[in-house]
């Protein structure tokens, strides 16, 4: 295992184990079998290390989501399946991050101050996978969206009800409530967005149309 690699998983540890607030740069270096100096080559301060650990949960986040994703389209699921498949593989990756840990809500609450830059940098990137794997299913499966609906716009609204649902229950606690309830947004969601499309309507069979009666010639009255 690399040195940082090493340092991150320590990191963690103590920060699940403390908290944020709680936790210092001794107890990491202590956690990965360094010196207080020798972690400081790799990292300047508590909150740089910090950032370094929840750079690598969103990271981890999003390859699960991807690859969630593109086994639930191999498997031949739905857009609402592949869609749920996805967010839910990368916010249970996230929680899994944390699982355990009594401080769970400070450190999601941290992660919004300490890195904020990151979380707006990884939420651009789930909405553009999102936008992605939505546009890719709608083109292999033939499907059209609603007018005015866009498949970035679709994955905006998957963000939003993530978002939503993370206001409500800010440690996303307990996990299978809180991604039971995303995923009935979620299905609600994609089912408001799709519509028939055009080449599904074309590969139905058209309406017998009704032949005009036959007007048959009208017999003169003999004179």
């Amino acid at each position: 295992m690399k040195p940082r690699d090493r340092i991150l998983d320590a990191a963690m540890a103590v920060f699940r184990r403390h908290g944020f607030r709680r936790s210092s740069i001794e107890q990491a270096a202590e956690a990965a079998g360094l010196t207080r100096q020798a972690l400081y080559h790799h990292f300047e301060s508590k909150e740089a290390l910090f950032r370094a650990v929840i750079e690598r949960v969103h990271e981890d986040a999003l390859a699960a989501e991807i690859a969630a994703a593109n086994a639930a389209e191999k498997a031949g699921g739905s857009l609402a399946d592949i869609i749920i498949a996805g967010v839910g593989a990368r916010l249970q990756q996230f929680i899994a991050s944390f699982d355990g840990s009594p401080h769970i809500e400070e450190l999601f609450s941290e992660h919004l101050l300490q890195a904020r830059d990151l979380y707006q940098k990884y939420a651009a990137l789930y909405a553009a996978q999102g936008a992605a794997t939505i546009e890719r299913v709608c083109r292999r499966q033939r499907l059209a969206l609603a007018k005015g609906m866009t498949p970035e716009g679709l994955a905006r609204c998957v963000e939003m009800a993530i978002n939503g649902a993370k206001s409500a229950n800010p440690g996303m606690q307990p996990a299978d409530a809180f991604l039971r309830d995303l995923t009935v947004m979620a299905r609600t969601l994609v089912a408001g967005a799709v519509v028939a499309s055009p080449a599904s309507q074309r590969a139905r069979p058209a309406a017998k149309k009704a032949l005009p009666k036959k007007v048959l010639p009208r017999k003169s009255a003999p004179k």
